[in-house]
């Protein structure tokens, strides 16, 4: 099984998508032959890891407040 990356393409009423031919020699698939394709739209990795931050407070407010923990001292 290869992972291929590619764009979605209009192809008359439908959509489609090119497969390389590298990536055809490469799996052994020959014309006419049947496969199986696993979608899956691509993904923010960042996103993924980190998620995304809710904060209660502004960022102004952080701001603000890091300043008055600094100069405490």
């Amino acid at each position: 099984m290869i992972e291929v990356e590619a764009k979605v393409r209009k192809w008359g009423r439908s959509f489609g998508v090119v497969i390389p031919k590298e990536k055809i020699r490469e799996e052994g698939i020959k014309e006419n032959e049947e496969i199986v394709l696993l979608i899956g739209k691509k993904k923010n990795v960042l996103r993924e890891v980190f998620g995304t931050f809710k904060f209660k407070k502004s960022t102004e407010e952080m701001l603000r407040e890091s300043d008055r923990e600094c100069w405490d001292e």
